[in-house]
């Protein structure tokens, strides 16, 4: 094992975990001496960079919650968040700063991190961007002028994670500090889905600021052997990645598989992936055919997991699992319990669609800061939803329906666009897709897709429906078509449909 020399990789740098704890603790001694401590906030706004895990460290150790921000949200978003969690202190990469040094709440300490040339390069920043301003207190002159702390750690914060707002404003969801029962019964769990143990080789291609990729690096802070921390996924960088570092474990969402099996044969076949052990993938819908070809490539290590940012992982899915129950995210792991709800809360049967409520006990209750309405709405029985319908069949694996807010009723009939969207994605051409429902005069909804296709494809709207209508019934086929050069995405690679309906829905007392 590496052990505290394990190298911690981000662009074309290097930091070793002794040297990135060292710098943590030095950075726990300026919270305190700033007056930071139990139950306070430090926001941090960077793109997956060591600076990230340092100050993540470095609040837990005096008690405090990081609250990691969507640097790919609208200056106006953030802002609002900021105002939420008035946060003590906001660490923050200098090109992050500059669209909302103005909205930055007073009070709120800034501390600056310079954007690493290799960050710069690759999101295209402008040198006068990258650089602080002059008087920025600068991160790494700020920790350098403290000792390392000697304080004894306070116990575990969990999390504090804004929930991505597709409803409205983000929500905070804060949880309890955790107890060491639930540290053993955490780290179990993270064995059980993440694949995390000593001595992994771990990747991590989505943002640190979702609650899966987050907690994944923090345990592999102290367990990998290796760290990669990737801040704009790159499909042959990745197949790169994977051979020069032998990783072994791997946390991603369902859109890097579609840009991984969209590399030319050739290239797939350029490298090594036979060290990979585990990869862990959550946060969107997988299509059946995307998976089959990842496991026919990677072989049966892909393993799904389903929860949100309200319930923790709740569910499992092996390889073998899934391709038994096609379509399956799993059971419940050991400690969650899940039941599917009506509309009036009573439990439905094996095989009826109902609302997903569950809980583990892996993780400490939550409140949803300032909220308290919020959080009673989404309890039933002592479980939670994240929104979601689905059913359980008769052995007790899972499925997903779609999203509750996003089923669409038309004419009085319920209508799920992830099914739509499933068999969207094997139209030739097609590139990627968003299915909702937009205002009708006569049905009170219809069937609107979002198409984004294929460079140099030439697909037409009757193209489209045809395609669908050879799988779903009539009425699942989108009355309206239409074509966009590229749809709007969150960072995760999720489609942000909500920019997309909301014009739709523009001065009606409701939207679905």
């Amino acid at each position: 094992m590496a052990g505290e020399r394990a190298p911690i990789i981000a662009g074309d740098r290097t930091r070793f975990r002794d040297d990135l704890l060292a710098r943590a603790r030095r950075a726990a001694s300026a919270l305190a001496a700033a007056g930071v401590g139990e139950g306070d906030t430090v926001a941090v706004l960077l793109r997956n960079d060591f600076p990230f895990l340092e100050a993540t460290h470095a609040a837990n150790a005096v008690g405090a919650y990081t609250v990691p921000l969507n640097w790919h949200a609208r200056p106006d978003e953030i802002a609002y968040i900021l105002r939420d969690c008035t946060p003590r202190i906001l660490v923050v990469h200098s090109d992050l700063l500059a669209p909302i040094r103005h909205v930055v709440p007073a009070g709120t300490q800034v501390l600056v991190v310079p954007t690493p040339a290799d960050l710069a390069r690759d999101f295209a920043i402008a040198p006068s961007l990258a650089s602080p301003h002059s008087g920025d207190l600068i991160w790494d002159e700020w920790l350098a002028a403290f000792p390392e702390s000697t304080l004894p750690a306070s116990p575990p914060r969990a999390s504090f994670i804004y929930t991505s707002g597709t409803t409205g404003h983000p929500k905070g969801v804060r949880r309890q500090p955790s107890d060491p029962d639930r540290a053993v019964a955490m780290k179990e769990l993270f064995r059980l889905v993440y694949g995390v143990r000593e001595g992994i080789r771990g990747f991590v291609g989505g943002p640190l600021y979702h609650a899966s990729p987050n907690a994944f690096a923090r345990q592999c802070l102290t367990m990998a052997d290796l760290l990669v921390l990737s801040s704009r996924f790159d499909a042959e960088g990745l197949l790169a990645a994977i051979e020069r570092h032998r990783l072994t474990t791997l946390v991603m969402v369902p859109t890097m598989f579609v840009k991984l099996l969209k590399l030319p044969e050739a290239v797939r076949r350029r490298y090594d992936v036979s060290s990979l052990e585990w990869v862990a993938h959550t946060g969107a819908p997988c299509p059946p055919e995307v998976k089959r070809a990842m496991i026919a490539w990677w072989g049966p290590v892909l393993v799904e997991t389903y929860g949100g940012t309200e319930t923790g992982v709740v569910t499992v899915c092996t390889s073998a699992d899934w391709l038994a129950r096609p379509g399956t995210v799993g059971r419940a792991v050991p400690g969650a319990t899940i039941r599917i709800l009506n509309d009036q809360g009573r439990a439905l049967p094996a095989g009826a669609s109902g609302e997903i409520f569950a809980r583990s006990s892996a993780y400490a209750d939550f409140t949803y800061h300032r909220r308290d309405d919020d959080r009673r709405a989404v309890e039933a029985d002592g479980l939670i939803t994240c929104g979601d319908v689905g059913y359980l069949d008769a052995d007790g694996y899972l499925f997903i329906n779609d999203r509750k807010r996003d089923m669409i009723i038309s004419g009085g009939v319920n209508i799920y666009p992830a099914e739509i969207e499933a068999v969207l994605h094997g139209c030739p051409g097609l590139r990627d897709c968003a299915v909702f429902g937009i205002p009708d005069e006569e049905f009170g909804e219809q069937v609107y897709a979002a198409i984004e296709c294929e460079p140099d494809a030439r697909l037409t709207a009757d193209e489209v429906r045809a395609f669908v209508a050879e799988s779903l019934a009539s009425f699942k086929v989108p009355r309206t078509v239409e074509f966009y050069p590229a749809l709007p995405r969150e960072e995760s690679g999720k489609i942000f449909k909500r920019r997309l309906r909301d014009p739709f829905w523009a001065g009606r007392a409701a939207a679905v």
